[in-house]
């Protein structure tokens, strides 16, 4: 295959025409973000059948040509593990590649591993042992050596030959029109866009307060995510998830209270004391039923602890009847949501319903039942 290094906005152009023209493009980045909110983009391959290429986006004055490439519907863009990089184009385009394929994803319906590493999978199709050693590499620096970029090339690389073949499984298997749903899912804007208001539901241990504590941490998340972003610093340099939900269970009157938490660093309390005091106030004024709550988890039964192992036993029937796993149905966690009542639920909707989850409502509709024939379970 022929290999290139791109830093040039025309190369950049001649590679988007030549490209335009395949069935479909693989696509990796390299970024670092230890030190910043947002992904720092340093590298981004791309790939056909036959043509590899590494994009310096550091060097490159416009990247409109991949934009429109991007935006073919002619030519799929297929990722591994699509998130992050879903995330980077999103913030650089204002919108995101399609249409989608996730190797990843396809590999859980194809029975082939679930949330399966790229290396895995190649290892595990291609028999391909890949070269792991620059997976810490500071993609930012210049120049990068020959490994290095021999490395970027490995991630899109082995995509090209691992595409045709789940393509060709899925064909095979007639599970092709499983994975629109997940795909749509991976391709929804709202999935990158950050909303303040919502940060309070990723500090961990938010599950110890309750009530107006909870109002505290909402408002003090958000003025935290709204500094982590203005800065484009990570939230923790802002203030760390302890310090906040310690300030939200304390809730401290003045800057001398404030001061007395336990770890709170002195240049928080003294650049913007008054502004912690602030959230504290402003949660404090809100009428009780604006405060936010945390999801009921409500204990099962006995009964109902049975009925989910029932639900598991026949999710795992289907799984062996598809070559898959159980949690790439549903997981327990979900069954047991069905069980009191939930239906906005994975296992309820797209070919997830249709391979499993209509067998579990007609169980639970007593219009089936699970039975022993021959020291095997069946669902008749």
């Amino acid at each position: 295959m022929e290999t290139r290094f791109i830093t040039q906005t025309a190369e950049l152009e001649q590679l988007c025409q030549q490209l335009s023209q395949s069935e479909f493009v693989t696509v990796d980045t390299e970024f670092v973000r230890e030190q910043t909110y947002y992904p720092q983009l340093a590298l981004i391959q791309i790939a056909d059948q036959q043509t590899i290429a590494c994009l310096d986006p550091r060097a490159i004055d416009d990247l409109s040509a991949l934009k429109t490439l991007f935006s073919n519907p002619a030519v799929t863009k297929v990722f591994h593990a699509a998130g992050q990089d879903m995330e980077i184009f999103y913030l650089i385009f204002g919108e995101l590649p399609q249409p989608l394929f996730d190797t990843q994803i396809a590999a859980t319906v194809l029975g082939q591993g679930e949330q399966i590493g790229y290396a895995n999978l190649v290892k595990e199709i291609l028999g391909v042992d890949l070269d792991k050693s620059h997976s810490r590499t500071n993609w930012l620096q210049r120049p990068l050596d020959p490994k290095q970029i021999s490395y970027a090339e490995d991630d899109v690389r082995y995509l090209s030959q691992l595409y045709p073949l789940q393509l060709k499984a899925l064909e095979a298997q007639g599970r092709s029109d499983w994975l629109a749903e997940d795909f749509a899912n991976l391709g929804n804007p709202a999935r990158y866009q950050s909303d303040p208001s919502t940060a309070w539901r990723k500090i961990k241990g938010l599950n110890k307060l309750k009530g107006l504590q909870l109002a505290v941490l909402q408002k003090l998340s958000a003025w935290r995510e709204q500094q982590a972003i203005a800065k484009d610093k990570p939230r923790r340099w802002i203030a760390a998830d302890i310090i906040m939900l310690d300030i939200a269970k304390l809730r401290p009157k003045d800057s001398q209270a404030l001061a007395k938490i336990r770890g709170i660093p002195a240049n928080l309390v003294q650049r913007h004391g008054d502004k912690l005091l602030q959230c504290i106030r402003d949660a404090e004024a809100m009428p009780k039923e604006e405060w936010p709550s945390l999801p009921r988890h409500k204990r099962l039964t006995p009964a109902q602890d049975a009925l989910v192992d029932v639900l598991s036993a026949i999710i795992k029937l289907n799984a062996q009847q598809y070559k898959i796993t159980p949690t790439t149905l549903a997981s327990r966690k979900e069954l047991e949501q069905l069980v009191h009542g939930e239906h906005e639920l994975a296992i309820l909707s797209g070919w997830r319903r249709h391979h499993g989850g209509e067998q579990l409502l007609t169980f639970l509709q007593g219009k089936s039942q699970l039975r022993s024939q021959d020291n095997q379970l069946e669902l008749s």
